[in-house]
């Protein structure tokens, strides 16, 4: 069964663990909306659906014709995220309060997590990387992206609601664009003399949404990507979640933490954070993405 990170934070009753859940997922708001399957062994193998089985009208007395689904074989390996941070030994000693001292420290770390579990997310990409997992943009495919043009261009409402309509069935259950997308998005939508709608998620953020979709801001979504002539495009991603309906986040024993002990080189105390994590995504038609994006 999958879980959000902030179901598996009530799981556990290590303190640190739970300071280390909560500061990720309030750093994130991609581990706020994906699911993760909890997995036993390093990868995961999973059959995709190629092509439908086909169907067919017949008269009375035909011979039937039997018409087999295609699938396609693949697999999603587990990757390895995490750092090491260091206590001075002196300060451990004479803070008032060591835990608040280590808690700090820890809490630092783990934005450093959310971060790069962010970047790999939309950026990941095992042909540069074989340390990372594959993100939104190697999943896309041809048919599910939607292309502003040899050299890009300023999106539409159209482009949008277009982009939405390549997620199916359903509609995706998220929108992720970079913050001058989003700001375009508002001013199209100022334009018609209607405003985007907001409203506060459980973590007490104002989330913005388009046609009843939230609309989801990240820094690792670049503005400086190069399409044609244009050195200033970006991306958007339209997405839905869950097993088996579309992207879902894999793990191996949650959020680690582990006490190093006293380091021989320096006075000091190393914690280590890591993560045994990936990403997988169960059908091509759960992700589309519109490239080209230029300001509005």
């Amino acid at each position: 069964m999958a879980l959000l990170l902030a179901e598996a934070q009530k799981l556990t009753n290590d303190v640190i663990l739970q300071g280390i859940y909560e500061n990720i997922v309030l750093e994130s708001m991609v581990l706020q909306m994906l699911p993760f399957e909890e997995v036993n062994g390093t990868a995961v193998i999973f059959n995709q659906e190629a092509t439908l089985s086909g169907s067919a009208w017949y008269a009375v007395g035909d011979t039937w014709a039997e018409q087999s689904v295609t699938v396609a074989q693949k697999s999603v390996a587990l990757k390895i995220l995490g750092g090491d941070v260091d206590v001075d030994a002196f300060l451990q000693q004479t803070y008032r309060n060591p835990n608040d001292l280590r808690a700090v420290a820890i809490a630092s770390k783990a934005k450093t997590v959310s971060y790069s579990f962010n970047d790999a997310f939309f950026n990941g990409n095992t042909a540069v990387n074989v340390k990372q997992f594959d993100g939104l943009g190697k999943m896309l495919t041809a048919g599910q992206t939607r292309s502003l043009g040899v050299n890009g261009a300023a999106p539409t409402l159209d482009d949008y609601d277009a982009l939405i309509d390549l997620v199916k069935p359903g509609k995706p259950d998220a929108l992720f664009m970079s913050r001058r997308t989003r700001r375009g998005l508002k001013k199209l939508r100022r334009g018609t003399n209607s405003v985007i709608e907001s409203d506060m998620n459980d973590y007490g953020q104002r989330v913005d949404f388009y046609d009843g979709i939230p609309v989801i801001t990240d820094d690792n979504i670049s503005d400086v990507l190069t399409q044609g002539t244009a050195t200033n495009a970006s991306v958007v991603y339209a997405v839905q979640f869950g097993v088996g309906r579309g992207l879902v986040g894999l793990t191996n024993g949650w959020l680690q933490y582990t006490d190093i002990g006293e380091l021989e080189t320096k006075d000091a105390l190393r914690m280590r954070v890591k993560w045994y994590c990936s990403l997988m995504n169960s059908r091509d038609l759960a992700i589309a993405g519109m490239t080209g994006v230029l300001p509005n």
